[in-house]
């Protein structure tokens, strides 16, 4: 059997080291699973997971100048479906400073100045926050001092 990259083919686990595992492969090639690539989950110990003289299924993911074969084992498992995030419509107007808003034809000036504005309400609440967790001092004042 001629193997090359994204070929899927039986093996046995020949060996087990801390960084992975020796998989015989048809042939009478070896070839090696790194720990990453043996789950979609975190392994600490791969002996855990993998046992010698256990048939696996494998894919060959790299073939090295000097025939070293890098497999996988997690790319032959179905991938886990991942909940999705929620994502922003990608015409969001940020402009307006609020997404809700009804979206209006506004021109380039009316759209920087609402941003401006939106943007000096926003720095005040922050001073005014500043200003609550430090005392309403300036930077380097104490009580009982003159500034």
């Amino acid at each position: 059997m001629q193997l090359e990259i994204g070929t899927i083919c039986d093996g046995k686990v020949s060996g087990i080291t801390n960084f992975g595992a020796f998989i015989s492969l048809p042939g009478g090639k070896t070839g090696m699973v790194h720990i990453s690539e043996v789950s979609n989950k975190f392994i600490k110990d791969i002996r855990e997971v993998l046992t010698e003289d256990q048939d696996v299924k494998v894919k060959v993911i790299a073939i090295g100048d000097d025939g070293k074969i890098s497999l996988s084992i997690k790319q032959t498992e179905k991938q886990e479906e991942r909940p999705k995030r929620p994502r922003p419509p990608r015409n969001a107007d940020v402009w307006q400073g609020n997404k809700s808003e009804a979206k209006e034809s506004l021109s380039f000036e009316d759209m920087m100045a609402k941003f401006k504005q939106v943007s000096d309400e926003k720095m005040t609440d922050l001073k005014r926050s500043k200003e609550s967790k430090h005392g309403g001092f300036s930077r380097g004042a104490r009580k009982g001092q003159n500034v």
